[in-house]
């Protein structure tokens, strides 16, 4: 199965991560890299492993990536993976003995949150299609990310990857106050019976922080993991403050415009 497949990986600036990932691909015989105009040392790192071939693109939204990317790849399958995404033995072992099923044409895996590269007991990160067969598959935009639409049955494999970022807090910062513009537009635009339970709760601003805070520390074990563990926890709460303060940021701004029309 390894054989039919091409790792796709989204870049820009990842030196700090990036060469964790590559490690964890050496079975691969391409490994497509779509990069938006890193000015760090991500190309030189890239250009290290002989299997990595770098597509620039100028980055427009996550999908439009993604689908560029997907074109690039000449294999029947596809792994798609983010420049911290880290590939365990047990997935790798997994992938390589899955069975050849026409009917199957796609799989989920679940991640485990690092920090400082310690593995946490619970994450918010829910499990994603990562690997699947190129001609099935499209991307669309969601809010800051993106979803893979594939047609077909899927299933869930039983290994996980380390999402594993090192990437200093500043950057973490600029990259979510990005994300939280978008966020902010997605849950302004989308009619609320079309809102999942979980973007109801953050249009209302008060409660989301406080909510994920008791969510990772609480009920996905984040005290048993110590530092690490109230580090993550916080992360989160901050992301979700971020969104909050956006959203009344925006409201006041259509309340002025209105006032003075």
């Amino acid at each position: 199965m390894l054989e039919k497949i091409t790792p796709l990986i989204l870049t820009y600036n990842e030196r700090n991560n990036i060469d964790r990932t590559l490690q964890r691909l050496t079975w691969a015989k391409t490994i497509i890299v779509v990069d938006s105009y890193s000015n760090d040392e991500t190309l030189e790192i890239l250009h290290s492993y002989p299997q990595v071939q770098i597509f620039q693109r100028k980055f427009d939204t996550h999908a439009a990536q993604w689908n560029y990317g997907l074109e690039q790849v000449k294999s029947e399958w596809v792994i798609s993976l983010d420049a911290d995404y880290i590939l365990t033995d047990q997935l790798i072992t997994e992938i390589q003995a899955l069975p050849v099923n026409n009917q199957i044409n796609g799989y989920f895996a679940r991640f485990k949150y690092c920090v400082f590269g310690k593995p946490l007991r619970g994450t918010i990160l829910p499990p994603r299609q990562v690997l699947f067969r190129k001609k099935q598959a499209i991307y669309i935009d969601d809010g800051h990310t993106q979803l893979l639409q594939l047609t077909g049955e899927s299933l869930i494999l039983s290994g996980y990857i380390h999402h594993d970022d090192r990437k200093p807090l500043s950057r973490w910062l600029w990259a979510q106050d990005r994300y939280m513009i978008i966020e902010v537009k997605k849950l302004l635009e989308t009619p609320v019976n079309e809102l999942s339970v979980g973007d109801r709760i953050r249009k209302q601003k008060l409660f989301a922080p406080f909510i994920i805070l008791f969510y990772c520390l609480i009920l996905k074990g984040g005290v048993l993991d110590g530092w690490a563990g109230y580090y993550y926890a916080f992360q989160r709460m901050l992301a979700e403050t971020l969104l909050s303060i956006r959203l009344i940021e925006y409201e006041k701004l259509c309340q002025n415009q209105t006032n003075q029309n």
